[in-house]
């Protein structure tokens, strides 16, 4: 098998995929459940967003993939260290659900934007971050417990935009400090 085979990636792509895959999955375990919400705070939209904006659309996609995969197989990487196909077709599970397509969108972003600055950071962790996971999030979250759309962002939005605007910073600071690092081109 030549190296240059395209169906194979390169040994560091995968270790990348597995890494952001294991920190979010990790990230999950920082939880603040809300009395009023079905939805916990957690550190996984920080893993996210820097799966997307540090290793790119397709690796920082398919690093949320095998999250999901993981946690459907059993492995306890959803938020609190739960698992399973149930959690995923529960109130939670579009925002679980969106983690792929955020990642992807995140890193999509900063390809077209070339320019690896601050501010090009922060607005693709805030678009797929945020607009993104909150989207499919809180369809879901809407769907699966029968409430309205004002109580679904009531529950399922506004209670976490300071803390995810924070966690997009923090992830805009660390991709401009960890990309000469991790340089997918």
């Amino acid at each position: 098998m030549k190296e240059s085979d395209s169906r194979f990636l390169p040994l560091k792509d995968m270790l990348f995929i597995a890494f952001f895959a294991a920190l979010t999955g990790i990230l999950g375990y920082l939880i603040l459940p809300l009395p009023f919400s079905p939805v916990p705070v957690t550190g996984q939209t920080l893993g996210v967003m820097l799966a997307g904006i540090l290793l790119g659309s397709r690796h920082g996609f398919l690093s949320m993939i095998v999250l999901l995969l993981l946690g459907i197989a059993g492995i306890p990487v959803f938020s609190g260290g739960r698992a399973g196909l149930g959690i995923i077709a529960g109130p939670t599970g579009g925002y679980l659900i969106s983690f792929p397509f955020a990642a992807f969108m995140g890193g999509y972003i900063i390809e077209k934007l070339k320019n690896r600055v601050f501010l090009n950071y922060l607005g693709a962790s805030i678009f797929s971050g945020i607009f993104v996971i909150y989207t499919l999030g809180i369809i879901q979250l809407k769907l699966v417990t029968g409430i309205n759309w004002y109580a679904a962002l009531l529950q399922g939005v506004i209670p976490f935009l300071a803390g995810d605007i924070f966690k997009a910073i923090a992830a805009s600071f660390l991709a401009v400090r960890l990309k000469p690092f991790i340089s997918q081109e």
